[in-house]
């Protein structure tokens, strides 16, 4: 399957982004999707996930409360709105298919990766 993200950019800190990840090649509702960012010099880490099909989400503790992530199977799309940035958030976002039911935390779980997009919260 491939992943295209989009829908990063620049916000002050308080403000909000929508990211999009749009897939195509393979049935998207087969894959539970995920979101990951990174900084550079840093892992890749767990952002949110959503299983098949999308009734059950985890998140990270640190965007807990403040990010949401969903997913519209009849688009082969999935979502995180990100709400209250800080200036933490800055990273570059990257979204994941995994073959299963549920998603899993390890990026290491994931079988197909989106090209990533920069997010960048100014304080």
């Amino acid at each position: 399957v491939q992943l295209q993200a989009s829908g990063g950019g620049l916000v002050q800190a308080g403000g909000s982004l929508r990211l999009s990840c749009a897939a195509s090649g393979r049935t998207f509702s087969n894959y539970a999707m995920g979101w990951f960012r990174q900084v550079p010099g840093k892992e890749r880490d767990f952002v949110a996930v959503v299983s098949r099909a999308g009734s059950r989400t985890q998140y990270a503790d640190s965007v807990k409360g403040r990010f949401t992530i969903s997913r519209d199977n009849a688009k082969s799309t999935v979502y995180l709105q990100m709400n209250s940035l800080k200036s933490e958030d800055t990273a570059v976002y990257y979204c994941a298919a995994r073959r299963d039911v549920t998603g899993a935390t390890p990026a290491t779980e994931y079988h197909y990766w989106g090209q990533g997009t920069q997010v960048t919260v100014s304080s």
